[in-house]
């Protein structure tokens, strides 16, 4: 996918050299990594996927591009594109809005763009595709665009039909790859302006004590308009609510902001400026909040007549601290890696990686076991191995030969193996790491299972955490395993980010400095519910953040409790604040929809599949029972004059394209029998055409999917090789042959003719 998109807009820039724009200048330069040719090498291929909020306009016809101001000769060109190519559309305006909330570790953004099809003339019309790359964990929030007379929206509908909307049959976008987000405009003129307001969800990273927002915000150089036919106007707009009466540093940004005010735990900063071109640097902010040890907090908002629960929303916040004397519990860590054969290739060898170094940061006094499973189970050892350097050594280069990817997918097992040797944990806080880019028909079993072993097993029970590889696990299930397991969850949906949030996902996990959290809230409320299953421990290198609803009225001090590496207690202090500027229940909606719809699939309980569609609904937000589509709307100008001599007309039946791609699914399970492999957003299944590929030397691979004319045609044949020549001659012999045969069985045989 991501190929076909470079190879899309590799043509579209070689499109752009017919431009003549006004006042004489150059067209748009292909990439400074591209050959002499045309072609690109593999650095500049990847730099073509967009980095910054990108418009392009999707031409089939080259014929129709030119200057919409200024159209000049043009050598006409035969043939159409198929795929079609993406022009990069230049920008005449950016606006980025920035909100963050650290109680939530969530940021809302805002982008407010105008672009122009500055490359197709003012006669013909084509399609505009818009692509977001959003930040971590980055979930739409919806978008509107208004070009002329129409104006779209995306829309939540229920999934069963109950909508008054029509669904027709085109798609008009969805997910691109992981992370970003893409819409189609159909039929824009040319010369018209695209304006759009896009609004997305991300998370807010946090590192060594710092709260960061990384928005991507890197424009190429031909989406700069003429300086003298447009003023470039930047704005940046950043909201910060810490939610903390605490010290806030500033630790450093990308863009010279200025802090306009500061009230209390809020500050409001503001960049604007005349640019000569626009950002090639995307947008970061970072700052700290001052705490020697572990600190938290209470963000409460009363519920609202539009809410679907009528109980008060809470989000709980726990900052590990700087406190360096907090010792971190030792572990007792069995990983189990699934060696399927769906796992071939680059993801075996990433995760290979990215467990070879988890096991090179454990720490002496650590024990630890590797378990790899696929239709059978191999162990590293037959117990926990004691951490030492030779152990470490052994277990580098057992992985190198076992982590073989072949035969199925059996979860049960080896997770019932990892238990079973962690039953004598040699008093360290046992942990299971999953890894797993499958699904299985037991999952709901294994749940109900699991949560009755980890049960009888007291407070210090094993904590399981699950890493989902891929579109063809189910991540709902793997999410619902590490609630009940106190572990965490998280996911990589192309190859390239598996290694390093596979390391990430480890350190959150293995770092705990305080185990078995609690808070007891039942003498001021009537129902305290928490959304995940069981709260997680607290990580000394990541916060703790924890969401749910309530009755009744909190005091103005709670107190968390839970269990320091020597066992010992500790009680920690949590302020209530009742905030009015966060808007919890949209910050929070995305994060309470994953964990409720998780809660869902496993009891198979209707009501709260209807909660999670009804939260989904009031706040734009894509869910596994809604639809998200993109409705069309035309703004008709009437005169006045005019509005009483008209007949009222009916009211049309609005359509709606819908947009794929937006939500995980439960799980593929046919897909995991099969072992298939292009369940990443990176990988995709081998072409049909691939051995053709191969033969013709790659000399005319892009002849069928290029414009031809005369001069192109002899250019071609110019540069082909004897390998090429032969196969086409070929062909062209065999198509002769062919249509020679069916001549003859028309003359010979057709019409009824005598044998």
């Amino acid at each position: 996918m991501e190929e076909d998109f470079e190879r899309a807009v590799e043509d579209g820039l070689r499109l752009s050299k017919r431009l003549v724009l006004p006042g004489g200048a150059a067209p748009p330069r292909p990439h400074a990594g591209m050959d002499r040719y045309g072609a690109p090498d593999a650095a500049a291929a990847a730099s073509l996927l967009p980095v910054a909020p990108m418009a392009y306009a999707v031409v089939t016809d080259p014929a129709a591009v030119d200057s919409p101001d200024v159209p000049s000769y043009q050598p006409h060109v035969y043939g159409r594109l198929s795929p079609p190519a993406l022009i990069p559309l230049q920008m005449r305006e950016v606006e980025l809005r920035v909100d963050c909330a650290a109680g939530c570790a969530t940021a809302q953004v805002t982008l407010v763009a105008r672009w122009w099809l500055h490359c197709l003339t003012r006669s013909r019309d084509c399609d505009c595709r818009l692509v977001v790359p959003m930040g971590e964990e980055g979930s739409i929030l919806g978008a509107e665009v208004t070009v002329g007379k129409k104006s779209y929206n995306t829309h939540v509908i229920d999934v069963d039909g109950n909508s008054p909307v029509k669904i027709v049959k085109t798609e008009s976008g969805g997910i691109l790859k992981s992370q970003f987000f893409q819409l189609t405009i159909p039929q824009v003129v040319g010369g018209e302006d695209i304006f759009a307001t896009i609004r997305w969800s991300q998370k807010l990273l946090y590192d060594n004590g710092q709260f960061s927002v990384d928005i991507p915000f890197r424009f190429p150089h031909y989406v700069n308009p003429l300086p003298k036919l447009f003023t470039k106007k930047e704005k940046i707009q950043l909201t910060v609510n810490s939610g903390v009466s605490k010290e806030v540093l500033l630790q450093g940004t990308s863009h010279p902001l200025k802090e306009k005010t500061r009230q209390g735990e809020k500050l409001f900063f503001l960049h604007e400026a005349v640019v000569e071109n626009w950002s090639i640097k995307d947008f970061t902010f970072s700052y700290s909040v001052y705490s020697g040890d572990v600190s938290g907090g209470v963000l409460v908002q009363r519920s609202t007549l539009r809410d679907y629960d009528d109980r008060d929303i809470f989000s709980i916040f726990l900052l590990p601290g700087n406190n360096q004397n907090r010792k971190i519990f030792r572990k007792a860590a069995v990983f189990i890696v699934d060696t399927s054969g769906s796992m071939q290739g680059k993801p075996i060898e990433n995760v290979k990686n990215a467990i070879s170094t988890a096991v090179s940061e454990l720490e002496e006094g650590d024990y630890f076991n590797i378990v790899t499973f696929n239709d059978e189970l191999h162990s590293f050892s037959s117990c926990l191995e004691k951490v030492n350097g030779k152990t470490t050594e052994n277990a580098i280069n057992w992985m190198n030969s076992n982590f073989v990817a072949q035969g199925g997918t059996d979860i049960m097992h080896p997770l019932t193996e990892a238990l079973a040797l962690l039953s004598d944990s040699h008093g360290a806080l046992p942990q299971i790491f999953l890894v797993t880019d499958g699904s299985v028909e037991d999952e709901r079993n294994i749940c109900h299972t699991v949560k009755t072993q980890l049960t009888n097993k007291g407070s210090i029970s094993p904590r399981i955490s699950t890493f989902g590889l891929g579109s063809y696990c189910n991540h709902y299930f793997l999410r619902m395993l590490a609630s009940i397991g106190k572990g965490h969850y998280d996911a990589a949906f192309d190859t390239e980010s598996i290694e390093g949030r596979i390391l990430q996902w480890f350190q959150k996990a293995s770092s705990t400095i305080v185990a078995d959290i609690s808070i007891d809230v039942t003498k001021h409320t009537q129902e305290f519910e928490v959304d995940c299953e069981y709260i997680p421990d607290i990580s000394a290198k990541y916060p703790l953040f924890v969401s749910g609803r309530f009755r009744g009225e909190l005091p103005e001090t709670l107190y968390a409790e839970g269990y320091l590496s020597d066992m010992s207690k500790i009680s920690i202090e949590l302020k209530v604040q009742h905030i009015k500027d966060i808007p919890l229940d949209k910050v929070l909606a995305k994060q309470q929809m994953d964990l409720l719809t998780a809660k869902a699939w496993l009891s198979e309980n209707k009501q709260l599949e209807q909660m999670v569609a009804k939260m989904s609904m009031q706040n734009g937000i894509p869910s596994e029972y809604t639809r998200t589509v993109l409705l069309q709307t035309i703004m008709e100008k009437i005169d006045p004059a005019q509005q009483g001599k008209r007949k009222p007309k009916k009211p049309e039946e609005p359509s709606a394209t819908p947009l794929q791609g937006l939500t995980l699914g439960f799980g593929n399970v046919p897909a995991t029998t099969e072992n298939l492999t292009s369940g990443f957003g990176d990988m995709r299944a081998p072409d049909k055409f691939e051995m053709f590929g191969k033969a013709v030397g790659g000399c005319c691979g892009r002849v069928a999917d290029s414009c031809c004319c005369c001069m192109c045609f002899i250019n071609c044949c110019s540069k082909m090789n004897d390998r090429c020549a032969i196969v086409l001659v070929q062909m062209c012999a065999a198509l002769s042959f062919l249509g020679c045969f069916e001549c003859c069985t028309e003359l010979c045989c057709g019409g009824g003719g005598s044998d």
